[in-house]
């Protein structure tokens, strides 16, 4: 497939809704600039060109503010990705887009580490924020 072939598979990637959906609660620190680390090692999607499943260690770490995301509901959420068609790169974005509407963190890094097919491994980094930003902030 040639890279152009590539260019319209996954446009509507931003639009597409993950159910369940994230859920937060309250912070009862908001004043406190301290940081919550999730990691989810059996986060699976499905490739969209090939159709065989991708998995990966999704690692989240974030600086709350006035919410927190819920473990459980973050659970079922990443689980909901099982069938779903869409490129690491797509995936690992989609989560921190997710994350950030479900409770604006100050600061959210969503790293996933795609075990290897073919001999590559991928890992992908997106960021929200500026980390340092919220720690003298």
């Amino acid at each position: 497939m040639s890279e152009s072939e590539y260019e319209h598979l996954q446009d509507s990637i931003k639009d597409i809704i993950i159910e369940p959906g994230l859920e937060a609660f309250e912070n009862k620190y908001q004043g406190r600039g301290y940081g919550i680390t999730l990691e989810f090692d059996e986060f699976t999607c499905v490739c969209p060109r090939t159709g065989l499943p991708d998995f990966a260690t999704i690692l989240i770490e974030y600086i709350p503010d006035d919410r927190i995301i819920e473990s459980k509901s973050l659970k079922l959420y990443l689980n909901a990705y099982r069938n779903v068609g869409i490129f690491s790169e797509h995936a690992v974005n989609k989560i921190l887009d997710d994350l950030v509407a479900a409770c604006e963190p100050r600061f959210a890094e969503v790293i996933g580490s795609f075990a290897p097919r073919g001999g590559v491994s991928i890992t992908v980094n997106a960021v929200h924020g500026d980390r340092c930003d919220c720690i003298t902030g």
